[in-house]
Order: C-alpha cells, then sequence, then structure tokens
C-alpha cells in the first residue's frame, strides 16, 4: 500500500490540502481530471501570456497567490493531470484513468475527495439547442483566454454568479443584452443584513451592479427564461415576470435577439464517487444531495475526508479553509501533529468558515427555486439527453403512481445514459418531491465506472490474454 495521502480534484479544496500536507513535510498524490490545477473559480488561462485582466485585480491577486504557494510546496506533491477517477474499489482503492488512457489501481491510507460541482440543470423549450449554454461552463470559457461566447448574450437564472458574469462577458468586450435574475429585488433586500457577513463579497455586488447600469445593462429582477428559439441554432430567447412561484406571466412575454443563452440555477455536489463507496449523503434544503463529514472534514470512514463543494457550494475561499481542515486531520491521523495544535487549527479555519457560512445561507434563501420552474417544458421537451425521454414519458409515470427515482428511472429510463443523470435526475427529483410530498424520494447510487472508459483502455488486457494461449 502507498504511504502517501491521495486527493482527488485539484481545485481550491484539494490545492489548499496539498499545500498544508506539504507544508509538514509529507507527500501526498493529487489526481486531477483536466489539464491545468485550479479547478473552475482558479484554472487560469489555458495559454501562457494571456492577460485576463477584465476579470478584475482581485481575481487575479487570489488567483497568483494559490497558485504561487502551490508551487513553493511543488517538491513534495506528485501532481497527476488529466487522471479521472472512474471508479473506487471499496474504501481504500481508487481506478483512475491516466493520460494515455490506461487504467491503474490507487492504494491510499488517507483520502481527500474534493471534486467540486456541476451545474444544475434546468430544461424549458429550446435548452438544447446550441448556443445554450450553462453558466459556469460560459464562466470557464472567459476564464480560459481562449474562447469567447457569440454576442449578444443573454443571462437567466439566479444568484450572484449573473452579475459577476455579465460584468466580465461586457469587459472581455461581448455584447450583453439583458440580465434576467429569478428572484424579486425585495427578497434580495431582505437578506442584505445576512450577506454584510462577508462585506468585501457585498460591496463587489455593489459595484458590479453600479458598472452594469453604467454601461446601460438592463439587471431584471423577478425575471426569467420562458424559451429559447431557433433551428439548427439559437436565434433568440423568451422571457417573462416570473410570480414568487417562479411561475411566468405568460401575458407578458418578451423575446429578444440573442446568439448566446447562460443560464445559471445554481449547483449540485458532485457526489457520483463518495455515493459508489458508500459513504453516509443526506438532502440539502435545496433538493439535493450532499456527502456527510464532521468538523474534521471526516467522512462516516474517518480516513476518508470531504471537502469544497461537496458537502455543499460555498465558494473558493471555504473550500481552501475546508481543504486546510481535512489535511490537519490527516496530519493529525499519521501523527504529525498533536492533538492539541491540531484542534487549535481546526478550530481557526471553523472560526473562519462562520461568516461565509452566513452569508451563503442568506445566497441560499434568495435563490431557493420556485416550484413552477418544473411546469417551464411542454410535453415534447427533452429532459433525459441521453435517452431522450421527454416530459410526457416523466408526466404519464407520475398518473401511474410512480413514488420514487428508482422507479421513474426504471418506467423512463432517465438516468440510464453515460452521464449517469447529471443533467436529469434534479428535475427528476423535483417533480417527485412534488408529486409525492416526500423531501426523500431516493437517489440513484451510481455504477461502475462513473465515466465511460474507452477501449483503447482494454489494449493490454487484451494483450496479456493473447499470450496466455
Amino acid at each position: 500500500m502507498s504511504l502517501q495521502p491521495v486527493i482527488v480534484g485539484g481545485g481550491p479544496a484539494g490545492m489548499a490540502a496539498a499545500i498544508e500536507l506539504a507544508r509538514h513535510g509529507v507527500r501526498c498524490t493529487l489526481l486531477e481530471e483536466a489539464s491545468r490545477l485550479g479547478g473552475v473559480v482558479y484554472r487560469g488561462p489555458l495559454r501562457d501570456g494571456v492577460q485576463l485582466d477584465y476579470l478584475g485585480p482581485r481575481y487575479s491577486e487570489a488567483l497568483g497567490k494559490l497558485h504561487g504557494d502551490f508551487l513553493e510546496q511543488s517538491g513534495l506533491i506528485d501532481v497527476r493531470l488529466n487522471h479521472r477517477v472512474v471508479g473506487a474499489e471499496g474504501t481504500r482503492a481508487l481506478v483512475v484513468l491516466d493520460a494515455d488512457e490506461q487504467l491503474h489501481e490507487i492504494e491510499y491510507p488517507q483520502l481527500l475527495l474534493s471534486a467540486g460541482c456541476h451545474e444544475r440543470s434546468v430544461p424549458f423549450p429550446g435548452w438544447t439547442l446550441p448556443g445554450v449554454i450553462l453558466l459556469g461552463g460560459l464562466q470557464l470559457q472567459i476564464k480560459s483566454g481562449v474562447v469567447k461566447p457569440r454576442g449578444p448574450v443573454i443571462i437567466a437564472g439566479t444568484g450572484p454568479l449573473l452579475p459577476l458574469v455579465a460584468t466580465q462577458l461586457h469587459a472581455s468586450g461581448v455584447k450583453v443584452a439583458g440580465v434576467y435574475e429569478a428572484c424579486a429585488f425585495g427578497k434580495i433586500a431582505r437578506e442584505s443584513l445576512a450577506l454584510l457577513n462577508k462585506p468585501q463579497l457585498f460591496l463587489d455586488g455593489l459595484s458590479m451592479l453600479a458598472y452594469l447600469k453604467l454601461h446601460g445593462i438592463a439587471m431584471n429582477y423577478g425575471w426569467g427564461v420562458v424559451e429559447a428559439h431557433g433551428e439548427g441554432e439559437l436565434k433568440s430567447v423568451s422571457v417573462a415576470p416570473y410570480s414568487q412561484s417562479w411561475t411566468p406571466d405568460m401575458s407578458r412575454v418578451e423575446r429578444f435577439e440573442a446568439q448566446t443563452l447562460a443560464v445559471g440555477y445554481g449547483f449540485i455536489p458532485r457526489t457520483q464517487l463518495s455515493q459508489q463507496m458508500g459513504l453516509d449523503h443526506g438532502f440539502s434544503d435545496d433538493g439535493y444531495l450532499r456527502a456527510h463529514s464532521n468538523v474534521w472534514q471526516q467522512s462516516n470512514q474517518p480516513h476518508i475526508h470531504l471537502a469544497g463543494d461537496m458537502g455543499g457550494i460555498r465558494g473558493g475561499e471555504a473550500a481552501m479553509l475546508a481543504g486546510k481542515s481535512a489535511a490537519t486531520s490527516i496530519l493529525l491521523q499519521r501523527g504529525v501533529l498533536d492533538e492539541d495544535l491540531a484542534h487549535v487549527r481546526r478550530d481557526r479555519y471553523l472560526g473562519k468558515l462562520k461568516s461565509i457560512v452566513r452569508f451563503r445561507a442568506a445566497v441560499d434563501r434568495y435563490t431557493e427555486r420556485g416550484v413552477g420552474q418544473t411546469a417551464l417544458p411542454n410535453a415534447d421537451t427533452v429532459i433525459c439527453r441521453c435517452e431522450h425521454a421527454t416530459r410526457a414519458d416523466i408526466d404519464l409515470a407520475l398518473e401511474q403512481g410512480v413514488q420514487d427515482i428508482a422507479s421513474l428511472k426504471m418506467r423512463t429510463r432517465v438516468s440510464m445514459g453515460d452521464c449517469q443523470g447529471r443533467m436529469c435526475v434534479g428535475y427528476c427529483s423535483d417533480r417527485l418531491r412534488q408529486a409525492t410530498g416526500r423531501q426523500d424520494v431516493g437517489w440513484l447510487r451510481p455504477r461502475f465506472p462513473i465515466d465511460p472508459i474507452p477501449f483503447s483502455a482494454f489494449q493490454s488486457v487484451g494483450t496479456e490474454a493473447a499470450s496466455h494461449e
């Protein structure tokens, strides 16, 4: 067995944990599926020499510090880029697909899962058209410094990411036609006091709104997307005012030309691996599944730790603090830190997390999705893109008395494709909770492999078999 702790995910949580371990002389292995470290938040440009001035000085400073600290400790960190974890062997080994498309088994004494999150998809008529993109994916494009979306761009959804991306897009030279925040302004205003738990972020938000107003970009509160139009590609977008339950007023629909529609309705933790390992999970108030962890970031298996978005969506700063807490626990387990010092460090990180948690709770309250949103798709709107299951298929299953996600899967084939429900399970769960009145409608434990394995990975297996003939 390898004596090195293993970290899955090279975002802010994984990088912060690796830095902390290295500072105490502990070598670790860091597995990252992308070609660069930093995760979605701090990956930076894909090409050297690219300037991202339009992202703002605060972002550049945070990006530079994280990567600079990591570089200082890189001698003790075994970084394996383009390495995708496709499954687990119990709770002591991982199955990894490397950059050469070869499978390996990696054992570990301690493990940190910091796999991040994926975006919550909200189906509506036209959401599968080329030109309709999820908001986080669009932001990753402009952060890469390689690709910019075609304008005019319409941004719709909810949360602080909307004005941020709108500002970044405009500063990078992209035409932004309008921003549509589903939550009413009054509801956001009622959370102002709680949002002041992070005063700098609050002020940054006000600065973004001022920027949008200065450049004539309308910020529309209580409005949301209704439909995307086009043949083969996006041509226009229909929006309408939303009620308190996010039901659109179809008598007041407005239609605008657009070549890109960015839709952002929040994020869901990537728990496929933690589910496959059999770790404890539970539902958040917003209906997504998250892995349970204690104050040491330990799962119900104490040697397996969780950090970053896997335990709940809190942002980059919180992810780094959670990563440091997990590293502290690993150092304690390995006898590098004594218990008293470990407790002091952990409590310091927890203290810094408290204000972030209060801030994030305010964001979660005003971005809470309305039930009217599930009514957006038409009968023929595709919900499961892998299996082409439509809303009509799901409606019929519910009428026939389906009560849980497993039964819905058997009736309609939702989540049976390569993505294993990443795109459709959120909508399906929402519909089931509405139909049954139950919070827990079950979840689908991912099957092995979590992601598809190419045939080339089995070439060596075939060669070995032939040698025995």
